[in-house]
């Protein structure tokens, strides 16, 4: 099975071709470039190292929010132009969920933290059980201090990922101290190949959509609609 991984739900963008498990080939920019600028230059590039035929992939997978309005619209829209063209489902697989992954086998919880501004974050909470990780809240828009609160109640020693850290890992140190770990920055962020072999799970349990039916989870109205909205009340 030979799979078109594409993330653009943050900062950096990042494509991956994986044939089973094998990463074929993975191509990641964190530069502030916007992704309508970088997803299909480099979905191109490295279609050309490898010599892709995109008429042999069996689907795409793309991170599905939450995250970045603007990347998920870009990245939904390159996946589903590519997966029409191509006539082949289409794989959501949770931003936070690809994140987490990127971890492999820890006794520690792992939390990814996205910055979603106004001082609050998109997170869960995952730990590996039994050989397989599992998520143990739901997706959250959720305070800063309500993360540090639930984390120092459970008291147990946590991996942090994601842009949050860069944004407040100051604020969890106090809060958590000799508790809290934060990963490198080669897994600290999205990573296409880890949505790809997600997505192959996906797949091989049947759970896919049309390009016609897929839309990304955004957790919460974007910016311009909270705004709309003010202005009505006002």
């Amino acid at each position: 099975m030979k799979i078109l991984g594409i993330d653009g739900s943050g900062l950096s963008a990042s494509v991956a071709i994986l044939e089973d498990e094998k990463l074929i080939a993975e191509y990641t920019i964190n530069n502030k470039l916007t992704h309508s600028q970088t997803l299909m230059p480099m979905i191109n590039e490295i279609c050309q190292m490898v010599k892709l035929d995109l008429s042999t992939l069996d689907a795409i997978g793309v991170t599905s929010g939450p995250g970045s309005f603007t990347g998920l619209r870009i990245s939904a829209g390159t996946a589903k132009g590519m997966a029409l063209g191509l006539d082949i489902p289409i794989v959501g697989v949770p931003t936070l969920d690809a994140i987490a992954h990127n971890i492999p086998y820890t006794d520690y919880l792992i939390c990814p933290i996205m910055d979603a501004r106004r001082s609050h974050l998109y997170s869960a909470l995952y730990k590996w059980e039994n050989d397989a990780l599992n998520r143990l809240t739901d997706h959250m828009i959720i305070p800063v201090i309500d993360v540090i609160k639930t984390l120092v109640k459970r008291n147990e020693k946590v991996i942090f990922m994601g842009d949050g850290i860069d944004v407040y890992k100051k604020e969890i140190m106090k809060g958590l101290g000799d508790k809290a770990y934060f990963a490198p920055p080669s897994l600290r962020l999205q990573r296409a190949s880890t949505v790809a072999l997600l997505a192959i799970e996906k797949v091989r349990q049947g759970d896919i959509i049309s390009h016609m039916d897929y839309a990304p989870v955004y957790l919460r109205p974007s910016q311009a609609e909270r705004e709309y909205k003010e202005r009505q009340k006002a």
